[in-house]
């Protein structure tokens, strides 16, 4: 594939009268690249913060997710425990080593059992905290790593996500230069997730069913 890849790519530089050494061409080539212009950003997430985390919210609860926002993170554990007791689920969560959810009160404050580390796939509920929140769309922006292992957003049947108000962008454009500034070249995480709603499939006559590739609940909880 190799050698086929450079014989197109060498015709294409005869036909050109260019050669792939051509320091001028590549500087330019650099140059566009990173000052790449924007594309065309929607204006419905062009908004003041309070007004963002509302289209946020409301536009999660639109794709069949449920939320709530509490004032601050010490505030989780305890929402937390309501929302496992009025879905009547045992209280037992998984987490990750996230340190914004593993120094939290769980046990005494909450009365909450937490495992930690990736999932099985025998985990009920598990927690996640995200990394940002795209508003137009209500979607949850969820990094892979130890901290928030990939299986605890597939594989539980419930998955609770919490996400920081200012962390909360207009759209995806604006996420993706948050993340890259936050995180900086060379440490970004092997996979970004964007998640929006419950997992769904309407592929059998068109019958919307929740839960057809990950979790049926998906309950988000807003700090800040």
């Amino acid at each position: 594939m190799t050698a086929t890849r450079d014989a197109i790519l060498n015709r294409v530089r005869r036909n050109l009268g260019v050669s792939g050494t051509d320091v001028t061409r590549r500087a330019a080539v650099a140059d566009r690249i990173t000052r790449a212009p924007a594309g065309v950003v929607p204006a419905r997430g062009q908004l003041d913060p309070a007004d963002r985390v509302a289209l946020f919210v409301a536009k999660a609860e639109g794709v069949q997710a449920t939320t709530e926002r509490v004032a601050s993170a010490a505030d989780v554990p305890a929402a937390v425990a309501d929302f496992l007791r009025r879905h009547n689920l045992p209280q037992r969560v998984r987490i990750g080593a996230d340190p914004r959810l593993a120094g939290l009160d769980w046990a005494v404050g909450a009365g909450v059992e937490v495992l930690s580390g990736p999932s099985d796939g025998s985990d009920l509920v598990c927690v996640s905290h995200a990394a940002a929140g795209v508003a137009e769309t209500g979607t949850l922006v969820l990094t892979s790593g130890p901290d928030n292992p990939t299986t605890l957003n597939f594989l539980p049947d419930v998955h609770v996500v919490v996400v920081d108000a200012g962390t909360i962008g207009g759209d995806y454009e604006t996420v993706w230069r948050d993340l890259r500034a936050r995180l900086g070249k060379g440490v970004m995480p092997r996979t970004v997730n964007f998640v929006t709603g419950p997992s769904r499939s309407a592929d059998i006559e068109q019958t919307l069913l929740l839960g057809a590739h990950g979790p049926r609940s998906l309950h988000v909880i807003v700090t800040g």
